[in-house]
C-alpha cells in the first residue's frame, strides 16, 4: 500500500511566523498555490496560512499589508506523517474538510500533500474523490 511520502510534495516554501501577509501572498502568487506552512529554525512546523486566511482575517479587516502573517494564519493545524497511507491522508482531509496537508517527520516539514497529489496517482484517485466531496459538501450554514 503506497504511503504519503510516495505521492507528496518535497519541495514546498514556507514563510516565517513574523514575515508579512503581503510577503505571503506575493509568495502564494510567485509560486501559484494557495496555502503556506509557517516554520521556524530547521522548518519547525507552526501553522499554515491559506490564501482565505489572507482575505478573511487580513484584508478584509483592514490590516496594513506589513502585518505579521502569525496574526491571520489558522489556529488549527493538522498534519500527517510520511508513513501514513494514502487512504488514511484522505480520510483525514476528508474529516476536517482540508486541502492541503503538510507532511512533518518529528516535527519537521518535509512534504505537502495535496488533494491534487492524490489525484494523480491512480490507486488514491478513488479516496481523492471522496474526500473531494466530503470537503466540498454544502452545509445549512450561511457564510
Amino acid at each position: 500500500m503506497k504511503t504519503v511520502r510516495d505521492v507528496m510534495t518535497e519541495d514546498v516554501a514556507s514563510c516565517r511566523i513574523d514575515d508579512s501577509i503581503a510577503m505571503v501572498a506575493q509568495l502564494m502568487k510567485d509560486k501559484n498555490i494557495g496555502a503556506v506552512p509557517i516554520c521556524e529554525n530547521s522548518q519547525d512546523l507552526l501553522g499554515m496560512v491559506t490564501d482565505r486566511d489572507l482575505v478573511i482575517r487580513g484584508y478584509a479587516e483592514n490590516r496594513d499589508a506589513a502585518t505579521p502573517v502569525k496574526e491571520v494564519m489558522s489556529g488549527q493545524l493538522y498534519k500527517v506523517q510520511p508513513e501514513a497511507t494514502l487512504q488514511e491522508a484522505s480520510q483525514m482531509m476528508a474529516d476536517y474538510k482540508i486541502r492541503r496537508l503538510p507532511v512533518v517527520n518529528q516535527g519537521k516539514l518535509i512534504g505537502m500533500l495535496s488533494l491534487g497529489d492524490l489525484s494523480l496517482d491512480q490507486m488514491s484517485d478513488q479516496a481523492a474523490g471522496r474526500a473531494l466531496e466530503e470537503i466540498s459538501e454544502h452545509t445549512d450554514i450561511i457564510h
